[in-house]
Order: structure tokens, then C-alpha cells, then sequence
């Protein structure tokens, strides 16, 4: 089996985007929502359209309990996110109780492995070698949070890991990214 990675280069993270919003408004929504929250795919898939819309307008957060851990998570959302549920949303006819990440197949949700085949395919579209896969949203988000100067542990807690090395671990930071700190700092 083989580990799944952050998508690092941010040109990259664009050209993604572009190709799922090219195929489905639903699946670069999603993507946009992952790579902005941190959710595990199984806490998306699971959203209803009433956890970010209450009819009238989109709520500022999203409320849940975590699937995997049974922890209560709370966060704002973007505009970024804002934005493509916006747009997302004004091009369906989905209810306040219809999963807000249908699958075409019928009345359920998208299953993970639905989610998988989507990113995969977007992913070789866009010429991403890495291996990519659901949790490469999450891990992505870790990455490009760190990257942009949040601190270890803030990240620890956002993706509640019990250890800042299992962090560290998770968002592949690399040798290059601890040597670059080295060349940096140059007292």
C-alpha cells in the first residue's frame, strides 16, 4: 500500500482545482472544502446541505462530531469555501437534509472510494506524479498550513494528533524543508 501525500507546490494545487471545477462543480467543491478544513473524507461525504446552509444564507461555520474520533469539531469556513458552496449550491436543486456531496448513483452520499477515483483521475489530469488520494486533502491542508508559518502544534490540535512528530510525520515535511530552516536562520 502506498502512502498518500500533501499536494505541496501550490501551482499545482490550482491546476487540481481547475480540473475537477472543469468536470463537476460537486467534486471541486468538495476538493475546495477538504483542502481548506482538514475534515477526514468520511466527516465530508457525511455533510448535509443543512451543516453549511440554513436556507436562507450559508452558516459561518460547520459544526460536527468527528466520525473517527467522536470529537465535537467546530470551524469557520473560509471565503474560499464560502465561495465555491455558493456556487456549488445555486447549481443544484439539493434539500436542507439531502447530503450536500451526493452520489449520482442514487440517494446516498459519495462513498470514500467514489471520492478516491474522483481525486485520482483529477490528479493525473493535472500531471500530479505524488501519490494522491482521499486524505490527501487533509494532509494538504497540514502542509500548506505549516507552510505558511502556523505553528506545529496549532496543526497538531486542528487535526487532533496526540504528538507533534505524528504531525510533523503526517504532513511529510522533508529533509529539504528542515535543511532550508539551517540556511535560513544563518546567525
Amino acid at each position: 500500500m502506498n502512502l498518500v501525500e500533501p499536494i505541496r507546490d501550490r501551482k499545482k494545487l490550482e491546476l487540481m482545482k481547475a480540473v475537477l471545477k472543469e468536470r463537476s462543480l460537486r467534486d471541486w467543491c468538495l476538493f475546495v472544502l477538504g483542502i481548506n478544513s482538514g475534515l477526514r473524507v468520511g466527516d465530508i461525504v457525511r455533510l448535509k446541505v443543512s451543516d453549511v446552509y440554513d436556507g436562507k444564507k450559508l452558516k459561518d461555520r460547520i459544526e460536527l462530531r468527528e466520525q473517527k474520533t467522536g470529537k465535537r469539531k467546530s470551524f469557520p469556513l473560509s471565503e474560499t469555501v464560502k465561495k465555491a458552496l455558493k456556487e456549488y449550491l445555486a447549481s443544484t436543486k439539493l434539500g436542507q437534509d439531502s447530503f450536500l456531496f451526493p452520489s449520482r448513483k442514487g440517494g446516498g452520499s459519495l462513498s470514500r472510494s467514489q471520492v478516491w477515483l474522483i481525486l485520482h483521475k483529477a490528479a493525473e489530469k493535472a500531471g500530479i506524479q505524488e501519490h494522491i488520494g482521499t486524505h490527501s486533502m487533509r494532509k494538504t491542508f497540514g502542509y500548506q498550513a505549516y507552510k505558511s508559518g502556523t505553528d506545529i502544534y496549532i496543526i497538531q490540535e486542528m487535526l487532533n494528533h496526540s504528538h507533534p512528530a505524528v504531525t510533523r510525520r503526517y504532513i511529510g515535511l522533508s529533509q529539504d524543508d528542515l535543511d532550508r530552516v539551517y540556511r535560513m536562520l544563518d546567525l
